[in-house]
């Protein structure tokens, strides 16, 4: 008797590839790398981070939750922060950045403050014995990051050698490390900025309102959002009619201007700062 159902395989869309690449990362790490905690920044990338762990781990996520806090974060997104911690049952652990002051004073304001974060990043590691850390970082968000491995070695100061990178071909992935190398994770590396915002429309994943556009009566009653969140001071947003996430996603379709290009750290000229925090171990 034949049966009437298909036996075709199921074809997989776009962001269903993404989804299993990036679970499929999770599970490696967790399985070779010994003290593992991953960063919070509570954007948008790494809500997407919590939400493919979830899925990694069948709803639970099996590791410490990190926020390197400068105490400059604005008020939307602790708020957001304080209500997910809990809904999603997080092992949150909060850590203070070092003060302004201890930073690289040759180094533009808004590098010396992404440096505190640095600083707070070694402060956790050293603190927590980790020996590797998982990130949000693509590589389609600046040229620096575009030169990243899904597993990065670095040294024990977390410093980062962009010339002596391991290969990584057809999904296949240096997770033995001598002893003592710290190891930072991008299980997001392969992602855009579109596929981020595709992915949280369908699976419904919260994000900090500061996305949505609205009208900003400091920059002339304009409407305006946030493509990407960073402390006040160093983070502006950026002219927007999007108030929801399809108008985000058709914004996103069209536009030319740089996902960062609300941040000084973003800008061109700064990217020489960019590649010498991210060599002392900037995220």
């Amino acid at each position: 008797m034949t049966s009437s159902k298909s036996t075709a395989p199921l074809s997989l869309d776009n962001l269903d590839k993404l989804e299993a690449q990036s679970v499929y990362i999770f599970r490696e790490l967790f399985k070779k790398i010994n003290r593992v905690a991953m960063l919070w920044s509570f954007g948008k990338d790494s809500n997407v981070m919590i939400h493919l762990a979830r899925k990694a781990f069948f709803g639970s996520v099996p590791f410490p939750i990190v926020h390197c806090d400068t105490e400059l974060e604005m008020h939307e997104v602790y708020k957001f922060r304080d209500r997910y911690v809990k809904e999603w049952n997080i092992n949150f652990i909060s850590q203070s950045c070092p003060p302004f002051e201890s930073t690289d004073s040759s180094l533009p304001d808004a590098a010396r403050v992404a440096a505190r974060k640095t600083g707070g990043l070694k402060d956790a590691i050293t603190a927590y014995g980790f020996t590797g850390i998982i990130t949000g970082i693509r590589r389609d968000e600046e040229g620096t990051r575009a030169k990243e491995r899904y597993f990065s070695p670095r040294d024990c100061d977390g410093q980062w050698d962009v010339k002596d990178q391991p290969p990584e071909f057809w999904n296949q992935f240096m997770t033995d490390f001598p002893p003592g190398t710290h190891v930072r994770i991008h299980p997001l590396l392969h992602w855009t900025e579109l596929d981020i915002w595709r992915y949280i429309r369908r699976e419904k994943i919260p994000v900090v309102p500061l996305y949505f556009a609205k009208r900003y009566p400091e920059y002339g009653n304009k409407m305006m959002r946030f493509r990407s969140i960073g402390e006040k001071g160093i983070t502006f947003p950026v002219e927007s009619e999007a108030k929801d996430l399809d108008q985000i996603i058709e914004e996103l379709s069209r536009t030319k201007v740089p996902e960062r290009s609300g941040r000084p750290m973003g800008a061109d000229e700064d990217e020489s700062s960019f590649e010498r925090l991210r060599a002392k171990g900037y995220m």
